[in-house]
């Protein structure tokens, strides 16, 4: 396997949406003493202090394909030395144990027999084998001598031809080749990677190596493969963390706690309740329901397309009926108002009837519309962010080189671009999630503080974007350098900086549960109690937590 410093350094290059926002100290952020370094002064510092500084950072490793080969071989190495058996069956006993070195040797000691049998690594065979003459396969039963006979720990006797066939047969049938059994009916003795290797073809054993790769990322715990399409890497992730957000050297970021897309900092079920939403057909039927009525007759729903309320229904129930009352067409004309009201629906209505019907309609068209507020907001971060990420590239592969040219500034000092637009990339997705946290938030004080620090965050948000996106183009289109390039520097730079500090507050304050709310009303309540206790006395105390209160309801309705 690849140093750790090499894995680091990949992984460095490679993740253009590292995790931006995390709790501890140790995290990417730096001290909050600290100023961001924007490439304005390049030093010379020593690798391994990087390196040292890296590993406390990230929780988690990228491997390749050769990096978890490496470690697999390691750890059946291992295993074989310690309970001096063969890699053969070690394999079978790691396969058996989920890779898990600790709990092999764990069983192993505890009880060798049991485990010997449970997994298939026999002592002693279960059949005799004749000391002369010819021996009959157990498959083809067709005679052959010793030497061309092929037997398990069992002693069951196969000829070569038949152990091609069953091996590459189970290879075809998929990853249950990797616990396969003897062919002896009810014979518990395991095939080990030898005979695969042995009697499998070269295309076969392709396809077993690839099954047995797998198998040691998927049933280790702590390793799952990159969800990005036809990506091959894996991540090895560190425990005693709650940051599940990681980035491949594909530049995938997703959750590796439940493989979505990274989501912090909303949690995993209601990222699963928001997807699921988006996916379901609840949706439609709550449109459905809103904006259509079900025919009298057929009972298929109607959508009113035309101003007229003399509805025809599609063949072949062609029901004539009105759209108010949902009575027949026939008993409708000048009398009842038209072919633009029903007074029978007014009266009916006046006395009751339709009631139920219209509060039902009414509440999924309310329950429509704001879902529909939130999955645009939702879906429109995304596109922008989407949309920066293809700006990033092709700043980093176009625009640097021209401003570096235009402003005679060396692109290493030109960082702080590429720094802002990162910025505006990880700030786009937290914000897009926000959008499905307020979805599920039921508690109305919180709603108020939590829409307020929305709008602030989407307020700063928008003016970084802003500046990188419009302003930068004047220094890129003009003629020669620029007197306030230095200024246009020193404003982006304080932007990211600013607009990283408040979400990196927001992301803390809502995987708090807005636990600020809950202190500030309990603040509130004991003031009120105070104010109170003071007026019995004759004084008067001015409270100091409205105008909080009213700061936070001045946004209540903006989003």
């Amino acid at each position: 396997m690849d140093s750790d410093d090499d894995m680091l350094g990949a992984h460095e290059m490679g993740s253009g949406e590292d995790d931006f926002y995390s709790g501890d100290d140790d995290d990417y952020n730096e001290s909050d003493g600290d100023e961001t370094d924007y490439g304005f002064v390049e030093e010379d510092v020593d690798d391994s202090l990087l390196i040292a500084s890296h590993r406390s950072q990230i929780n988690y490793v990228v491997l390749k394909e050769e990096d978890i080969r490496r470690l697999q071989m390691d750890d059946i190495g291992r295993v074989s030395m310690v309970l001096s058996i063969t890699e053969a069956e070690a394999s079978i006993l790691l396969l058996h144990y989920h890779w898990s070195v600790s709990k092999v040797h764990d069983e192993w000691f505890a009880d060798e027999e049991r485990v010997r049998k449970a997994v298939g690594i026999l002592e002693r065979p279960l059949v005799s084998t004749p000391d002369g003459g010819e021996i009959t396969c157990g498959i083809c039963f067709e005679s052959f001598i010793p030497e061309e006979i092929v037997s398990l720990s069992c002693g069951h006797p196969f000829c070569s031809t038949c152990w091609t066939g069953y091996t590459s047969t189970t290879i075809n049938d998929g990853p249950g080749c990797l616990m396969l059994k003897c062919p002896e009916p009810s014979c518990p003795a395991a095939v080990g990677q030898d005979m695969f290797e042995k009697f499998a073809s070269k295309e076969d054993r392709e396809k077993y190596y690839k099954y047995f790769l797998r198998s040691y990322v998927e049933d280790n715990r702590k390793m799952k493969w990159c969800p990005a399409p036809g990506c091959e890497h894996a991540i090895e992730f560190a425990a005693g963390t709650s940051n599940y957000d990681v980035s491949c050297l594909c530049s995938r970021s997703f959750c590796w706690n439940c493989t979505e897309e990274a989501h912090r900092p909303v949690d995993c079920h209601t990222v699963a309740q928001w997807i699921r939403k988006n996916s379901a057909e609840s949706e439609n039927m709550n449109w459905i329901l809103a904006n259509s009525k079900p025919c009298p007759k057929c009972k298929r729903p109607i959508e009113k397309n035309h101003g007229c309320m003399h509805m025809t229904c599609t063949p072949p129930c062609k029901y004539e009926f009105c759209w108010l009352c949902l009575n027949a067409w026939t008993a409708h004309g000048e009398r009842t108002g038209g072919f633009y009201a029903c007074n029978r629906y007014e009266s009916a209505k006046q006395e009751g009837l339709y009631d139920e019907a219209e509060k039902r309609r009414e509440m999924a068209k309310n329950s429509l519309e704001r879902y529909t507020h939130y999955y645009e907001r939702w879906a429109s971060n995304q596109t922008s962010r989407q949309k920066a990420l293809e700006d990033l590239e092709k700043t980093r592969l176009e625009k640097l080189e021209k401003l570096s040219d235009i402003q005679c500034t060396p692109e290493s000092q030109l960082k702080f671009i590429t720094e802002a637009w990162l910025q505006i990339i990880e700030c786009r997705r937290v914000l897009k999630w926000t959008y499905a946290y307020g979805y599920y938030l039921p508690d109305h004080d919180k709603k108020q503080f939590f829409e307020y620090l929305q709008g602030e965050a989407e307020s700063g948000l928008e003016r970084l974007h802003k500046c990188v996106e419009k302003e930068l183009e004047d220094f890129i289109t003009a003629e020669g350098p620029s007197d306030d390039f230095n200024h246009f520097r020193t404003k982006l730079t304080g932007l990211t900086s600013i607009t990283k500090t408040y979400f990196e507050n927001l992301v803390k304050a809502l995987e708090n549960g807005l636990a600020d709310v809950d202190t500030s009303t309990q603040g509130a309540s004991s003031k009120s109690t105070s104010s109170k206790s003071s007026k019995t006395k004759g004084g008067v105390v001015k409270g100091k937590g409205s105008s909080k209160n009213a700061g936070s309801s001045r946004n209540s309705d903006g989003n």
